[in-house]
């Protein structure tokens, strides 16, 4: 990794301790079905912008990461529900999935490729978390595995803008990558100060 790359992460880690706590996750309500799951991430800004960050991301690394970053991201945030489902308690999910914003915004931005084992380390912490929040909006004895799916479902789809936005022309591509990226690290840092 790059110098320059871990100083940028070392500054978002830092911004994300030094950050009050921040409830990012815009939540429409008590979530009941798999519509409610399904609508919910095209909602919720955080969420939003964090999965057609990872479908930017995705399309501009080389050969076979394309799939394995989306796909990686979409097991993490069934395992973190999974998590919130068995009784486990993940400490500061929602800051978490705060820093998630900047972070990504960052990455995009700064075209940042990453060796498959370390993209996917990093796209561990962040997913599990949004998955962690998302089943924490679930109530108990209502269609849990409807609203799971909905919610993964429509996370799948966001990537994938993402990804087929960035497989557009060069020009077009850069422009959209610096302007998301700067878009995304901006309303993160908004997010983690609150």
């Amino acid at each position: 990794m790059k110098t320059s790359s871990v100083k940028n992460l070392g500054s978002a880690l830092l911004l994300f301790t030094l950050a009050a706590p921040a409830s990012a996750h815009t939540a429409l309500g008590t979530a009941y079905s798999f519509i409610d799951g399904f609508t919910h991430p095209w909602f919720g800004i955080d969420h939003l912008l964090v999965m057609l960050a990872v479908g930017l991301w995705s399309s501009a690394q080389a050969g076979k990461i394309l799939g394995s970053i989306p796909l990686s991201f979409l097991l993490m945030m069934t395992a973190g529900a999974g998590l919130h489902f068995a009784g486990f308690t993940l400490l500061a999910a929602e800051q978490w999935v705060a820093l998630s914003v900047p972070v990504f915004g960052m990455i995009v931005w700064r075209n940042f490729h990453a060796s498959t084992a370390w993209a996917i380390g990093l796209l561990a912490v962040f997913a599990l978390s949004h998955g962690y929040v998302h089943a924490l909006e679930i109530d108990a004895g209502v269609d849990q595995a409807g609203y799971a799916l909905g919610f993964l479902l429509a996370t799948a789809l966001l990537h994938g803008l993402g990804i087929v936005t960035g497989l557009l022309g060069v020009k077009t591509v850069n422009v959209v990558r610096i302007s998301f990226g700067l878009v995304c690290t901006v309303v993160g840092v908004v997010l983690l100060t609150g």
